[in-house]
């Protein structure tokens, strides 16, 4: 793995990282977009399985793991970064892959910038509306039983990332793996980039959608606590779209059902 440093327009030192030379389809990279918000790349895994067959580029987005703490903490700002790492690896365009929040960001950049995207991977994203809420909150609150006390920092978001995935004798174990290295949450860029994101007009979004032509592969695990038919409308409103849904998965899909969510990907570039 080969690490960058990228100057955002704005100066804002970003972190990216490169790893693979193998090349699919039409031959763009494929950038991969962290969740969150106020979170870090965790990506390791999911590099080293595509990166024999494709060029893969990482990076944290800014506030979060080794990128510089500071704002403007907004959707325009976080594409305008994204852009800033195209630049900084010369690329004319570049396959897109976004998982939840950064399933988000990879959607909105393609809206905005649709020939400098290939194809796009939504990858156990929330749909373009807010009602999944709810519904979320009582999963999660089912999945993980009552909250201890005194719980904070690292083991908290341990904690809470264990319901994450579908098999409960192995999550802790994968939970830990997220959270090593420990970056800490940027709270402030959490806080402002959901309230954001919760003010977005899903009606204005399906049109929008329904205009975009780059082709995309939307993929999600089974048992994602997150629900899944609030992927829908943005699945009916795309018109070049494929869906795949792994039964063995979660929220994290690469690291419960790697072969097959590699395969889908791998697939969907190849086209």
């Amino acid at each position: 793995m080969e690490e960058h440093k990228v100057i955002a327009d704005d100066g804002c030192v970003l972190w990216a990282a490169e790893l693979g030379h193998g090349e699919l389809g039409h031959g763009e990279p494929l950038v991969l977009c962290h969740g969150g918000p106020g979170l870090w790349d965790m990506f390791g895994g999911l590099a080293e399985l595509l990166a024999a067959r494709v060029r893969v580029i990482r990076w944290d987005q800014r506030g979060g793991g080794r990128s510089e703490r500071r704002g403007p903490y907004t959707t325009a700002r976080t594409l305008a970064d994204l852009d800033a790492v195209r630049v900084h690896f010369g690329l004319p365009r570049m396959a897109l892959l976004g998982h939840s929040w950064g399933a988000d960001v990879a959607l909105h950049y393609a809206l905005a910038h649709p020939y400098r995207v290939s194809s796009l991977v939504y990858a156990s994203g929330t749909g373009l509306g807010q009602d999944w809420r709810d519904e979320y909150r009582r999963n999660l609150a089912e999945r993980l039983g009552p909250e201890p006390d005194g719980v904070t920092g690292r083991d908290a978001a341990v904690r809470w990332w264990t319901a994450d995935f579908a098999d409960p004798s192995t999550a802790r174990e994968h939970a830990e793996a997220l959270a090593t290295p420990w970056f800490g949450v940027n709270e402030e860029a959490n806080a402002a980039l959901n309230a954001e994101s919760r003010a977005w007009d899903e009606e204005d979004l399906v049109a929008r959608c329904r205009e975009l032509a780059v082709p995309t592969l939307i993929v999600d695990g089974a048992a994602d606590v997150r629900p899944r038919w609030a992927v829908d409308s943005l699945a009916e409103a795309l018109p070049d779209v494929a869906r795949v849904v792994l039964p063995s998965a979660g929220h994290v899909p690469w690291v419960e059902s790697p072969g097959s969510f590699g395969w889908a990907v791998l697939a969907h570039l190849a086209q």
